[in-house]
């Protein structure tokens, strides 16, 4: 299992050079990844950084760790923007981008409807589901063409590609035991499950790999990214959990933080060092 860091870029954290400062912590201090939230606007407001800005940011000072947004709702993001995006930074970062997506939804800072943009929930997986087949397409670098009902490209071509390949990894975002966003996770490179109301847990996760794994079609490496907190866990009772989550079939362990977290909270949590498990 691997670790990393996970905190939006909120409040005392919506600070670029901050974010790429305890990036470079991060790596130093020998943890795997560091992800930071996409969000466009906050309710009630509180200052918020553009995550492909923080993360191009966050590359230049790193050169070992996995970074990404976790996750980008693809339904507010034109996926052709992403694509440049994306393969810019994956660009810059030699490789180590990875691009969690999900439907997203208006509940809780009201993105969609305060900008204009849909709010249907079945409106939105279908732009997700689109959307990631016009990503996907342009990040091939030959010559690309889509007609659906939410987007169009004609014979667009997009250079460079990114450096990963067959393409940058993606990761999938969706609330178990919904089947859905757990079936189109299945056709990518991860599943980020969470469930309503706390975190989910390893009989949880459990469910969704078994679920899962019935729907894959592929033997590729497929990762399951579990977002926690066991920083302040005496280490026995850390250990202990971890390994619950490790048994359960997660292969990245996010410590998460919130909006009230401060830069001095992270730091603290990073020098710790990821768990030993």
């Amino acid at each position: 299992m691997r670790y990393a860091l996970n905190l939006p870029p909120f409040g005392a954290l919506a600070d670029v050079r901050t974010l790429a400062e305890l990036a470079n912590a991060a790596e130093d201090a020998g943890w795997d990844g560091f992800f930071i939230w996409d969000h466009i606007q906050t309710e009630p407001s509180m200052p918020v950084v553009d995550p492909w800005v923080a993360l191009a940011a966050m590359a230049m000072t790193t050169e070992r760790i996995r970074l990404g947004a976790l996750v980008t709702p693809l339904g507010r993001r034109r996926p052709s923007k992403l694509a440049r995006e994306t393969a810019t930074l994956d660009q810059l970062s030699r490789g180590r981008l990875i691009v969690g997506v999900g439907s997203g939804s208006d509940q809780w800072y009201h993105e969609y409807s305060a900008l204009g943009e849909p709010t249907d929930a079945k409106t939105l997986a279908a732009m997700l589901d689109e959307g990631l087949d016009v990503l996907t397409g342009l990040w091939r670098g030959e010559p690309f063409s889509h007609a659906g009902p939410h987007y169009t490209v004609n014979h667009a071509r997009f250079l460079p590609t990114p450096v990963q390949t067959p393409r940058i990894p993606i990761w999938v975002g969706g609330q178990w035991p919904n089947k859905s966003p757990m079936r189109r996770a299945a056709r990518w490179d991860g599943v980020c499950p969470g469930v309503e109301g706390g975190f989910i847990q390893p009989e949880q996760v459990r469910e969704v790999v078994a679920y899962i794994q019935r729907q894959r079609t592929s033997d590729a490496p497929f990762d399951v990214v579990v977002t926690g907190y066991v920083g302040e866990m005496p280490p026995a009772e850390a250990e202990a959990r971890l390994r619950s989550y490790a048994d359960a079939g997660v292969t990245w362990w996010q410590e998460g933080f919130w909006w009230s977290d401060t830069p001095d909270d992270v730091h603290k949590r990073i020098q710790q060092g990821p768990p030993a498990v």
